[in-house]
Formats: structure tokens, sequence, C-alpha cells
């Protein structure tokens, strides 16, 4: 949600869509949150409307067969939810620690400044079963990555990575190496 320094505005992946078109118009720029030089891409008055959490959740969906949907926390979890309930399958939440009370498999992983660790609840995923990861946004890619590994560690398959904005400044993108990563809007 954040990128360094002076950015383009929000471009749409697939120009012929209308309704993600006026999706994009409705994320906020904050300039200088949470520290000076950075302009904070806000996704959540596009959440708060109606038609365009619709365009995002269809479009989050679309192209890719999967048997159940990731959301990584937290935002992953809203959007994850919807796309689960618009495709008819169910979602699992990807929890950062001392969320679960069973914990079926973990994966650290390196952000830009530290570590942090994902979880998969027990008794969710089924090896084989195809997964589709939905993220709010893709930055540096650690977060994304781990995803993925911690789906593959569970012996499922990912279907595909989705995020609804791509910071491609911070080239996260190319850290998810051998995965199917979509992004609705980039900037």
């Amino acid at each position: 949600m954040a990128s360094l320094g002076e950015t383009p505005s929000v471009q749409v992946t697939d120009a012929s869509d209308d309704a993600l078109r006026r999706a994009a118009a409705l994320i906020r720029e904050i300039p200088d949150f949470p520290e000076p030089g950075v302009l904070f891409r806000d996704i959540s008055p596009l959440l708060a409307d109606r038609d365009g959490l619709n365009a995002v959740v269809s479009a989050l969906g679309r192209d890719s067969e999967f048997d159940v949907v990731a959301g990584v926390e937290a935002r992953g979890f809203l959007v994850g939810a919807a796309v689960a309930q618009a495709f008819g399958t169910g979602v699992i939440g990807l929890r950062k620690p001392g969320k679960l009370p069973v914990v079926a498999d973990r994966i650290e992983y390196t952000l830009e400044y530290g570590r942090a660790t994902l979880e998969l609840p027990a008794d969710t995923l089924r090896p084989g079963q195809r997964v589709l990861i939905v993220d709010d946004v893709l930055a540096t890619g650690g977060t994304l990555g781990a995803a993925c590994r911690l789906v593959r560690q569970a012996g499922a398959e990912v279907a595909a990575a989705a995020v609804v904005l791509e910071l491609t400044a911070l080239e996260g993108r190319d850290k998810i190496m051998g995965e199917t990563v979509r992004a609705l809007l980039r900037v």
C-alpha cells in the first residue's frame, strides 16, 4: 500500500474492464504516511464501495480454477472471503503467530525491515487442493511469497496468487518466481 517517492497514478491491468477502472479511481493517496516520503495507497474507499468491491472480487477469481481461497492477514481475509463466496468455495485465513489455537504449519520469512511469520490453521488444506491466494497489496513480495510456500508445504497447489494492487517499484513480483501472480491494479 505504500511506495517511496513520486509514483504515477493507479493503472488497470485489464484496460477493457470499465468496472475496474471505476474501482481504481476510489483508491485514496495519502502523502507522508506512515512516514515522510511515503505515498500510501488506501484501498479502504474501494472496499467500502459495493460496485468497486464487486469489480475487484469478480476480477480476482477470474481466469483461475481453484478449490479454496487462502486470504492473507488482514485485508486479504476481507477480499478472500468475498472471492470465496462469489465463486462458491471455502476460505482459509493465513494468520500471524499467536492467533490460531491449532497450527498445521508455519513459515518465517524476511521483510524489508525484519522478519515475520505466517501460520496455516490445522485441518483446512488437503494435499492436491488448488488454492487461490488473495491479498490486498503486493509490495516487496515477502508475505505473498511466504503464503505460496506455506500452501505448497501443506501439499496443496498454488493455482494463482492474486492481489488488488501491485507496487511495481518495489519489485515484489521478482521474489515470487514460478507462481502465477495477478495484480488487478498497478502503480
